[in-house]
């Protein structure tokens, strides 16, 4: 069997190791389209900021690790046709030639671009004129090449999701003043807004000048730099800066398998079922560009890298003759934001009304561990249930690095996945000792204080599965 899998990042890599996994005789073909294969592009803010180096520590492993597992890297080579009845997968190498290899099974993990709709001159200016994007090791080595070569003293950076504040820290730590720009009421739209304040706070305090509300509609160079102009609460607005990063979001890359026959779904993303058949014969997909299995939501669409491995691995596996099935996404996510550290599971307010819930949210804010040892900071929780089951719905917390923010909101991920209700969460048996927590840890004393003004007391820890 000829496994061939498009991509050499999250789904792909994962898929073609899997697959060499279970089957060590199967022959794996993973075509890249550039020279760059499993690199991890989350890091890429942390080499821009020194606390990573080389660049070539960004590897999850490296060519020669990929090639020791017994798979074959087709690297610089662009996937340009999927013929279904044919089985064969055209391709264009480096120097342009046309080709095409004969496949088995197909695994399309062609995942998502940057996404800047609606911004006039991103068209036309690119690296050499400051305007980046960061979404890859080729865009990686431009921005470091003019950062080196421009030596810029000013950046404008449009977007504060996560890539857009990680970025802030790393070039405020490099010494340029940065300006960051957000469409929305607050940065890091994935909180709600009381505690995305939290995260506002921490970059003006570290000399990050936060505009919100701002929509940017072009970017153009003048004589001495670059102008950002848009409108700022509906008045018009303009910026100059050296640098311009634009980090406003993805698209899913689609075309291949469009051209194909794969039918569109949420997001503009391909659909497939939790097994990450296209619906084409002999065609699975995973990753940034495919649809979203949310076990709350049902489809959607959001891209994430955990996601995406899971993806590959069930597609790997199928393509053997598995029947894996992914067993559906919370959305959870964490990113460090200078001393901050910022992380959400599951659903918030309106989300879970879109999904047929009767949600209640509340925030407490607790100790990290026992107050009279020393050290203790607070973590602000914002609890999201069900008014009619008591279910959990989600969670949000911001704390202060070192508070184990990020493995907190994991405990609020797993009693997600497994259907916990809110009051549940005081059953779980979470470990205690005063330089580390509390009798009641945090995660508890948040879902506590849920229960009490929710009016929900019980005492049962499971309502069922997914929504």
């Amino acid at each position: 069997m000829h496994i061939v899998a498009i991509g050499g990042s999250d789904a792909g890599i994962s898929a073609a190791l899997r697959a060499r996994e279970l089957d060590p005789t199967a022959d794996v073909t993973v075509v890249v389209a550039d020279a760059y294969p499993n690199y991890s592009i989350c890091g890429i803010p942390y080499y821009f900021s020194g606390e990573v180096s080389p660049w070539q520590s960004l590897a999850h492993r490296t060519h020669a690790d990929l090639e020791a597992t017994g798979m074959r890297m087709r690297l610089d080579t662009f996937a340009t046709r999927i013929d279904v009845e044919g089985r064969r997968l055209g391709l264009r190498e480096r120097d342009g030639t046309e080709t095409a290899i004969a496949y088995d099974e197909l695994i399309v993990g062609t995942g998502a671009s940057p996404s800047h709709t609606g911004i006039v001159g991103l068209g036309e200016l690119g690296p050499d004129d400051g305007v980046h994007v960061l979404h890859s090791m080729g865009d990686t080595f431009a921005l470091d090449r003019f950062l080196d070569a421009r030596q810029p003293e000013t950046a404008i950076i449009v977007g504060a999701g996560y890539v857009g504040l990680e970025m802030a820290e790393a070039l405020t730590v490099r010494g340029l003043t940065v300006t960051q720009l957000q469409r929305g009421p607050e940065v890091l739209s994935t909180l709600d807004p009381e505690l995305a304040a939290l995260v506002h706070d921490e970059l003006t305090g570290h000399g990050v000048e936060v505009v919100t509300g701002t929509l940017v509609t072009s970017v153009a160079r003048n004589g001495t730099g670059l102008t950002v102009s848009g409108s700022h609460h509906g008045s018009a607005f303009e910026r100059t800066a050296d640098l311009v990063l634009v980090v406003v979001g993805v698209k899913p890359n689609t075309d291949l398998l469009v051209r194909a026959g794969a039918s569109i779904g949420a997001g503009g993303a391909v659909v497939v079922d939790e097994a990450m058949r296209t619906g084409l014969p002999h065609v699975f997909a995973a990753g940034d560009g495919i649809v979203t299995h949310h076990r709350l939501l049902g489809v959607t669409y959001l891209p994430l890298g955990t996601t995406s491995h899971k993806q590959g691995r069930v597609a790997g596996e199928n393509a053997l003759g598995g029947n894996a099935h992914f067993a559906g996404s919370l959305g959870t996510q964490v990113v460090k934001v200078f001393d901050l550290v910022a992380a959400r599971t599951g659903l918030r307010d309106h989300e879970a009304v879109s999904a047929g819930y009767a949600p209640f949210s509340s925030t407490a804010t607790a100790d990290d561990h026992k107050a009279y040892y020393p050290g203790a900071q607070p973590i602000s929780i914002r609890i999201t249930g069900d008014r009619k089951s008591g279910k959990l719905l989600g969670a949000q917390l911001v704390g202060a690095r070192g508070t184990e923010t990020a493995k907190r909101v994991d405990t609020y991920a797993t009693a997600l996945f497994h259907g916990m209700t809110v009051a549940g969460i005081s059953e779980l048996d979470l470990s205690y000792t005063p330089p580390f927590g509390s009798p009641w840890d945090a995660v508890q004393i948040a879902t506590q204080a849920w229960t009490r003004q929710s009016g929900l007391v019980g005492t049962n820890s499971l309502v069922g599965g997914s929504h």
